[in-house]
């Protein structure tokens, strides 16, 4: 009969992005500047970074970079509902994220079923006013990271042994997208600081989805190529034996489904049919 030493479980990726959230909290790694402020780039970099670390800690940074600022006034003016047992009569919290690609976010569903909602603005003003475009396009931001965190893998294969010609082409591949995705990026950001409600265009609503349409497409798309070529480049293997990158690959694979395909190309498109294009 053989006999273990008892051993503490290690932390699990939901706890291991739990600890690291709080810890960038009270780090002060949050504070960012926000999207028009001058440092729209700044903030952008620092996404990409924790994305690149971590896809699910990116995306719990950015809810909390985003609404910190609101979040304490609306504690204050609802503590006392709150504290009463609100969540078992005035809530309602489906079931945790099931999947397995940004499962460490752990995501719920809430409704809401017993509170009275009421109508902050006309129809269409959330997503028409400039802020929303700004966010949807510093969201290509976390996938820019998170691409980064997959490529991550090859890079380092290629540095300890000889990967074979294939491989390095699919590198080098990579580095094309990953650089041509920053550099986009960077131009957006630059853009955004220089005129953050379009005042200059033909039209705030109409030049502001256009660039976030279009950084968000372009990095969707050098993201899934860094994807695809990094398993043609590598195979099975680090899927199969390296936790942290099937886990990367995982999270992406889910995070870029905020990108709707096709949809957003022809919204682009008929932007681009009914007002001209710009190249």
């Amino acid at each position: 009969m053989t006999v273990g030493c008892r051993r503490d479980a290690a932390p699990s990726a939901w706890q291991r992005t739990a600890l690291a959230f709080v810890s960038a909290v009270e780090s002060g790694r949050l504070d960012l500047p926000l999207p028009g402020s001058g440092r729209t780039g700044e903030r952008w970099a620092a996404f990409a970074d924790l994305a690149e670390e971590d896809l699910s800690l990116a995306r719990l940074g950015e809810g909390h970079a985003a609404r910190s600022r609101s979040w304490r006034s609306l504690t204050a003016r609802r503590r006392v509902p709150a504290a009463a047992g609100a969540c078992g009569r005035r809530t309602r919290p489906d079931p945790t994220w099931p999947a397995t690609g940004m499962a460490a976010s752990d995501t719920l569903d809430v409704g809401f079923p017993g509170v009275a909602a009421k109508p902050v603005g006309p129809p269409g003003g959330y997503t028409s006013r400039p802020g929303f475009s700004h966010g949807g396009a510093g969201v290509a931001a976390r996938w820019y990271g998170g691409a980064r965190g997959v490529a991550r893998t090859p890079l380092r294969a290629a540095a300890k042994r000889d990967v074979g010609p294939h491989a390095l082409a699919h590198l080098g591949a990579v580095d094309i997208a990953l650089h041509t995705a920053r550099a986009a990026l960077a131009r957006a950001a630059e853009e955004i600081d220089a005129d953050p409600g379009d005042q200059r265009g033909e039209g705030p609503v109409r030049a502001l989805r256009v660039r976030a349409l279009r950084v968000r497409a372009l990095t969707e798309a050098a993201a899934t190529d860094v994807l695809a070529r990094t398993g043609r480049a590598l195979g099975a293997g680090p899927l199969s034996h390296d936790e942290s990158h099937s886990r990367a690959v995982a999270d992406l694979t889910v995070y870029l489904r905020q990108h709707h395909a096709e949809r957003d190309l022809a919204r682009l498109g008929a932007l681009v049919a009914e007002h001209g294009a710009s190249w």
